[in-house]
């Protein structure tokens, strides 16, 4: 691999890992038009850490917040209100990052048997569950709501589906993003809040899935190279934080369902062409 198509793939992942277009989904069709079909899993994983450095950048004051309550518990302080709203929301992440690994696992020895044509059909999934996510949000919007409730915190049952939804989007073609933040809607959860709790139960999962590979290290060094490896994470990194931060408005625009019209055709076309 040569640093140019490095610093591609890191674009490319630093793009589609918070837009809810599948990154390593997209990194399967641009490896197989590169030609690099002996890559190690380890190097999408490795750009997964550069944009999760990007995550925690960007949401360092909620994660700081989040950290500081958990403190806090353990040392058995009496908490306020906001605390009490912290604690749940912790308990949450525990909840959806506790069965996004039980699923993890049990398909992560799927994911080297399936060919491109399911990769680009992952596409077109996650563009229905965009758009029936957009369609569920908008009914659920002419409900009357009770005053305040829009920044409560993620319930234990939203966080087991949101978890599940997360184990979903660990299938290449399918986004993690865009399923995770598609199942927090579909479960009542307030967009503005879906956003970040997606973002925020990212960091065990891929803090996980490189604690399953980074027995691979020493393989992506001597494979690929470690100039490679440098410029993509770097490309990854600067990438991820300007999607994030771009993603974020549309989320609270509640326009995710635009991507679908990328989605799909892009999906089809991938299923007719590529091998």
């Amino acid at each position: 691999m040569s640093v140019i198509q490095g610093i591609l793939l890191g674009i490319l992942q630093g793009v589609a890992e918070f837009l809810p277009i599948s990154s390593s989904g997209h990194l399967d069709v641009a490896k197989n038009l590169f030609g690099l079909g002996d890559v190690p899993i380890l190097f999408d994983v490795l750009l997964h850490l550069a944009t999760l450095a990007a995550v925690c950048l960007y949401f360092r004051r909620k994660i700081w917040e989040l950290l500081k309550t958990l403190a806090r518990w353990i040392a058995q302080k009496q908490a306020d209100e906001n605390e009490k709203q912290n604690r749940r929301m912790i308990i949450a992440i525990i909840i959806s990052t506790a069965v996004t690994g039980v699923i993890g696992i049990a398909t992560s020895k799927l994911i080297p048997n399936l060919s491109v044509k399911y990769v680009c059909a992952g596409f077109v999934i996650t563009a229905i569950l965009l758009i029936f996510s957009a369609m569920i949000e908008k009914r659920n919007e002419s409900k009357v709501k009770p005053a305040g409730n829009s920044k409560s915190p993620v319930s234990a049952i939203q966080a087991l589906f949101i978890g599940f939804m997360q184990g979903v989007g660990t299938l290449p073609g399918i986004s993690r993003s865009g399923s995770t933040i598609a199942g927090a809607l579909f479960a009542g959860v307030d967009r503005k809040v879906a956003g970040e709790y997606s973002f925020i139960i990212s960091i065990p999962a891929i803090l996980g899935a490189f604690i399953l590979e980074v027995k691979d290290l020493e393989k992506v060094s001597q494979t690929i190279g470690a100039a490679p490896i440098v410029a993509g994470c770097a490309a990854a990194f600067a990438a991820g934080y300007i999607s994030l931060t771009l993603l974020m408005k549309i989320i609270q625009k509640g326009k995710l369902q635009w991507f679908a019209a990328y989605l799909i055709p892009a999906g089809i076309i991938g299923m007719i062409f590529l091998r």
